[in-house]
């Protein structure tokens, strides 16, 4: 694999024995999957965030890194608020340790925005090559902005965003981004997110690995950003093309149709919808965007609700409409930033939990250990306030 100049040096120790470890990582990633170089990056976020998820050998190892990102970078979820943890049921021990994994991540120069919807914060355009792990994150960038990002590990994300650079290879490729097969929605109302997500969820248990190319529907941005998510989790899409809604699919040099073709019924989708007793509401996975909360705002006005009811969102998000989130709390539902339904212990006390999300559907049981039903954000708010 080709290194600049600088690139040798730094592999060689000269700017510390941080960073050489993080060329280290990057070479043995560029060799496995046979890049020929590094390509800049605009931006990266980071995983292993929540302590929950890596744990004191986790911590440990950001510890003892001592240099600081080159581009722009953020972090996935993190395991609690970091101001209001106690609100959501957080324990004084694992708050303890989370805010040391938050330390250890800002003297790293990284900011201390902890969210799966980094593109809700920053410009980022299409073509950027980024360096980007939480998979709806990189689903959104490669299939709604056009951006180009592998699934990035946590670590190899860090190491991305000390040296500025990626490996160039898989999805950095435009060659590598041609749709893989064809899945055809039966026409039906898809009014609503969690429409979308439960399609989702179908589609990348069909896709597995492959691009999908999907037809006959036509999502909204908030559509699109639930029913990536749900793929990515369901099975391991990082890019999926929409039939005259993503911007891959508009460039005369795209790709014909993929002629392996499943179709998705409505029954199928319906099935997915189901009517159980839950214990508590959750939504936002991924975070929030501003016309969600708006829409939830309108939906809670002159309601009181009777159970549990999460709203997940990123703290910048959260900070620039706060008159949605007075409006939203004023019904005793508490919207909640910096976590997230899958990273926070908040969720694990809970039997049952209300989503709208086929991400958070797909997760929730394995993550959280307890049952989900999906519903529309309407259901959702009805069942919190029945």
């Amino acid at each position: 694999m080709y290194l600049d100049n600088e690139d040798e040096m730094i592999l060689s120790g000269e700017y510390g024995e941080t960073r050489q470890k993080m060329m280290e990582i990057l070479v043995a990633l560029g060799k496995v999957f046979g890049a020929e170089d590094l390509v800049p990056i605009s931006s990266a976020q980071i995983s292993g965030a929540s302590y929950k998820t890596i744990g004191e050998w986790g911590l440990e190892w950001l510890n003892n890194l001592d240099a600081r990102v080159a581009v722009p970078s953020v972090l996935n979820p993190i395991g609690m608020p970091r101001d209001n943890w106690r609100e959501i049921g957080i324990s004084k021990e694992f708050a303890e340790k989370q805010n040391e994994v938050i330390k250890a991540y800002k003297k790293l120069g990284i900011k201390l925005e902890c969210t799966c919807t980094p593109y809700y914060l920053s410009n980022t355009n299409y073509g950027d090559h980024l360096a980007w792990s939480e998979s709806s994150a990189v689903s959104y960038a490669n299939s709604v902005l056009g951006a180009r990002t592998n699934r990035e590990g946590g670590p190899s994300a860090l190491a991305a965003a000390m040296i500025g650079k990626t490996p160039n290879y898989g999805l950095h490729l435009f060659k590598n981004r041609m749709p893989e097969i064809t899945i055809e929605i039966e026409k039906g109302e898809g009014k609503h997110s969690s429409h979308f997500g439960a399609i989702g969820y179908l589609a990348g248990k069909a896709a597995g690995n492959k691009i999908p190319f999907l037809t006959n529907i036509r999502p909204s941005r908030d559509q699109l950003k639930a029913l990536g998510a749900a793929m990515a989790a369901s099975g391991a899409v990082a890019l999926y093309h929409v039939k005259g809604i993503t911007p891959e699919t508009k460039l005369p040099t795209f790709a014909e149709e993929p002629s392996e073709k499943i179709i998705i019924e409505q029954s199928e989708i319906e099935s997915i919808f189901s009517d159980i007793t839950v214990d508590a509401v959750a939504v936002g996975c991924p975070h929030c965007s501003p016309d969600e909360l708006a829409r939830l705002s309108s939906l809670l006005e002159g309601k009181k609700v009777n159970k549990t009811f999460f709203v997940f969102v990123a703290k910048g998000v959260k900070n620039s409409n706060l008159e949605y989130v007075m409006k939203i709390e004023k019904s005793g539902a508490k919207v909640v930033e910096d976590t997230c339904i899958v990273v926070s212990p908040a969720m694990d006390k809970f039997d049952t939990v209300m989503v709208d999300s086929g991400k958070a559907f797909s997760y929730v049981p394995n993550m959280c250990g307890c049952n989900v039903r999906i519903g529309t954000l309407e259901e959702c708010v009805d069942e919190a306030t029945s």
